[in-house]
């Protein structure tokens, strides 16, 4: 019975039948939400290296290997759990994701229960460091998980949405930190961090809910069923069916390979800095760690994060590849100003031009994820995001290679990475505009 008619059938009246809940809108706070409270990961330990450092001593590049850490894990779960979702949809990988970052969390907050930190528990706090970040591949959850509530005339907005407010995580978290820190001590930080992170998982379990076409499937009904259902519910974007194939599709298609290197300089750059700056703001210019973490959150991550947001409108407006030339052109500026100067206020303008650039870089690739790899967008949002995000946790040694070889001027040259980055996604996306034209 439920298989005729679709088509004759108003919408609430199908709802009614298949027992669906959720809206796009709420699709996309939830998602939102989710991957609010697993991105704040990123700043694990970069707001408080200081403190970490105190203890430790470590050279430059084991420094920049503590902040990028927790990057590793979370770049690499993008790939397969991006694709999981063309499978069963978002909340059971972004479910588990949490879960495993709640476990990092507990085992960090073990360790400085337990005493000092020496050099010898430092294997374990990499250890839990590494898994306290797998809440950073939330991302690639979210975004196909968006897509399927979304037209595909309106991925731009929701996605700039869905990036642009998650991504106010590490900013907001770099914000509170400090004074948290500063009040409480380093081992009570991490006990109200875990305990955000439990709350925001138990509401994110109570109240998510994936796209009509998934709880349909979930119901017994076979997929082509499901489709037609959902299209007549308004969804255009669907899950491929099969993890494997979807990344398998996505990694056979060179636009996915382009998209990835643009990545890697947006959003694996914006890892990389919200991590790296609060130490840059404290070694270079001598400024506390918690002025370091405003400076850090105001001055970048927020506003990377809310511009994002304007991003993605202006990428449905004008097409994602000619936004994304604009803003690399942008973010070149601001990498050079940091490396030619070592005044404050100066270095304070550049790292804002900086964060213009790669906040509506990153709406603008992502606009073309669903566009370019229509076939299997939760495979190529895995490939994307997962080896995209991976420069959050290769950049910052290799920033940190600079300080070991000039001393502290290393801070200052070492943002000639983000200027040969940002010089090569300019050619790689006007290649891209002029060889694979898309319409927008």
């Amino acid at each position: 019975m439920k298989q005729s008619n679709i088509e004759d059938k108003q919408p609430e009246i199908l709802k009614k039948e298949y027992r669906l809940k959720g809206s796009p809108n709420r699709g996309l706070l939830m998602a939102t939400f989710g991957f609010f409270i697993g991105f704040s990961a990123v700043s694990l330990f970069g707001t408080v290296a200081s403190e970490f450092n105190k203890f430790l001593g470590l050279s430059g590049i084991m420094l920049g290997f503590l902040v990028g850490l927790p990057q590793l894990l979370g770049s690499l779960l993008r790939i397969p759990f991006g694709a999981w979702v063309d499978k069963v949809g978002g909340k059971k990988p972004m479910l588990i994701l949490l879960g495993i970052s709640i476990v990092g969390m507990v085992g960090l907050t073990s360790i400085l229960y337990t005493g000092e930190l020496t050099m010898g528990k430092f294997p374990w706090v990499l250890l839990f460091g590494l898994l306290g970040g797998a809440g950073v591949a939330t991302f690639s959850v979210g975004v196909p998980q968006t897509n399927y509530w979304f037209p595909t005339n309106k991925h731009g907005f929701s996605s700039g949405v869905y990036g642009g407010l998650g991504n106010l995580a590490p900013g907001i978290f770099s914000l509170i930190l400090p004074t948290i820190l500063a009040l409480y001590g380093l081992a009570n930080t991490y006990l109200i961090w875990l305990l955000f992170l439990i709350a925001g998982t138990i509401i994110y379990a109570v109240y998510a809910k994936d796209a009509y076409s998934i709880q349909i499937t979930n119901q017994g009904v076979n997929e082509r069923e499901a489709k037609r259902v959902a299209k007549k519910l308004g969804q255009e974007v669907f899950p491929s069916g099969n993890a494997v194939d979807a990344l398998k599709k996505s990694a056979k298609n060179p636009r996915t390979w382009a998209l990835i290197a643009l990545y890697f300089t947006s959003f694996g750059g914006f890892l990389a800095l919200t991590t790296w700056l609060p130490t840059y703001w404290t070694e270079f210019h001598g400024q506390s760690v918690r002025m370091a973490g405003v400076l850090m959150a105001i001055g970048f991550s927020i506003f990377a994060s809310l511009i994002r947001v304007y991003g993605g409108k202006a990428s449905d407006d004008h097409g994602g590849e000619k936004v994304a030339i604009i803003s690399f052109a942008v973010a070149l500026l601001g990498a050079l100003m940091f490396v030619v100067t070592s005044t404050f206020w100066i270095a304070l303008l550049a790292e804002v031009i900086l964060a213009a650039g790669m906040g509506i870089a990153n709406a603008a690739i992502f606009k073309l994820v669903p566009t370019y790899v229509s076939d299997a967008p939760g495979g190529a949002s895995g490939w994307v995001g997962g080896l995209g995000a991976f420069g959050g946790f290769v950049i910052p040694p290799v920033m940190g290679l600079f300080i070991d070889i000039f001393g502290v001027s290393g801070y200052q040259y070492g943002f000639l990475v983000f200027a040969a980055l940002a010089l090569l996604s300019i050619i790689i996306s006007y290649n891209l505009m002029k060889n694979n034209p898309v319409k927008q």
